[in-house]
């Protein structure tokens, strides 16, 4: 036999020995990556890819690669859209996290559920799961949720006359009419109802006609963005006294850095991400907040954001789905996370059923107070 021959046959032995390629299970992502809504979607693009090399590094899911297929739509419902028509039809996901916006949430929903691809959603308007929709699921409260909360709060500080200041952007636009409809049963009464919208630069009239209002004891903010920000300076620059409330859609240090000394003894609902080293050892939340942030740190030189932490959820379901039901059908995977329990993530401790694609109570916040430019729980 030839030299030739020999090294073909060598070559041909080392094919047929060599270790199998491993199978790809595709996870879809559309996320505002880039864009005015980039505060939501970098740390959650970056947890999903983190997420991603980790788990194929041990070895992926019951011997499959991942393969994460992420675009980038900025927010925009349109680009959503058309990025999902191409995860269904040329990447043929299994599965879809994202909709970093309700906007983009909204748009693309109807077309996961007529291919009957599972979507857990990353945005907060109650919209996305209320009327549940079979292939629909999110990570993050509601809106409705941080409503009933700020106003729990509000109620067990011995006041009742709320006013709103709402962004006119989707989230703002959304909370705003939550906190309307569950006022009366929360106990509050909206006294004042202003908006403003995502390109104000200064609100001060809209904030005056608030604190002039008669019998006004507390002002909340709906909204998420730059506008919080600039909204908490102005109502520091008129010097108001009324304690004052923002949404989990500000609950990030960027607010505190935008806000500046301005955001000092500032409200709102968040998730326990944000106060890791004041968290209980009994905690059901510790050790995966923990572990995200030491993780997160760890790939990228930063902390997370709250927001990454909706993207880590909502990829831990997936993949416990998967795992749980030993199918990467997609069929299977919707099975496995509407049968989510007693999931204890980074946003909250997770039951899902058939009549509840969020899976979370209002014990999934924590009402915490900006206190010398940091996080403090205040129950």
């Amino acid at each position: 036999m030839t030299l030739a021959k020999l090294g073909a046959c060598a070559t041909a032995l080392a094919l047929l020995t060599a270790a199998p390629a491993l199978a790809q299970i595709k996870i879809g992502a559309s996320l505002a990556v880039t864009g005015p809504a980039s505060f939501l979607g970098d740390p959650e693009a970056k947890t999903l890819r983190m997420l991603v090399d980790q788990l194929n590094a041990s070895g992926g899911i019951n011997g499959e690669e991942v393969e994460l297929v992420l675009y980038d739509d900025g927010a925009d419902p349109n680009k959503a859209r058309t990025f999902a028509t191409r995860l269904i039809e040329e990447d043929e996901v299994v599965a879809v996290i994202g909709g970093s916006s309700t906007g983009a949430t909204m748009a693309m929903a109807p077309l996961f559920t007529q291919a009957e691809i599972p979507f857990i959603s990353l945005a907060g308007a109650v919209v996305i799961i209320d009327p549940v929709q079979k292939y629909v699921f999110k990570t993050p409260h509601t809106d409705k949720m941080a409503c009933l909360k700020i106003f729990e709060d509000i109620t067990k500080r011995g006041m009742s006359k709320v006013g709103l200041i709402s962004g006119t952007g989707g989230f703002g636009k959304s909370m705003r009419e939550q906190c309307l409809a569950v006022a009366g049963e929360a106990g509050v009464e909206i006294v004042a109802d202003e908006t403003y919208g995502p390109g104000d630069a200064d609100v001060t009239p809209q904030l005056t006609n608030i604190a002039n209002t008669a019998g006004i004891e507390t002002i909340v903010n709906p909204g998420f963005g730059q506008g919080p920000a600039v909204v908490t300076r102005n109502y520091a620059q008129l010097g108001i006294k009324l304690p004052f409330y923002q949404s989990h859609g500000v609950a990030s240090d960027s607010f505190i850095h935008l806000a500046g000394d301005a955001a000092e003894g500032v409200r709102l609902p968040a998730t326990p991400m944000l106060i890791p080293d004041q968290l209980a050892d009994s905690d059901p939340q510790k050790q995966p907040v923990v572990s995200y942030i030491k993780d997160y740190k760890a790939a990228y030189g930063e902390a997370p954001s709250t927001f990454g932490g909706y993207a880590y959820d909502a990829f831990q379901m997936v993949v416990a789905a998967i795992k749980a039901k030993g199918s990467s059908d997609s069929n299977d995977i919707r099975d496995g996370i509407e049968e989510t329990k007693n999931y204890a993530g980074v946003t909250g401790v997770y039951t899902m059923s058939p009549t509840d694609h969020l899976g979370l109570n209002l014990t999934a916040f924590r009402m915490l107070e900006i206190q010398e430019g940091g996080w403090v729980p205040v129950e």
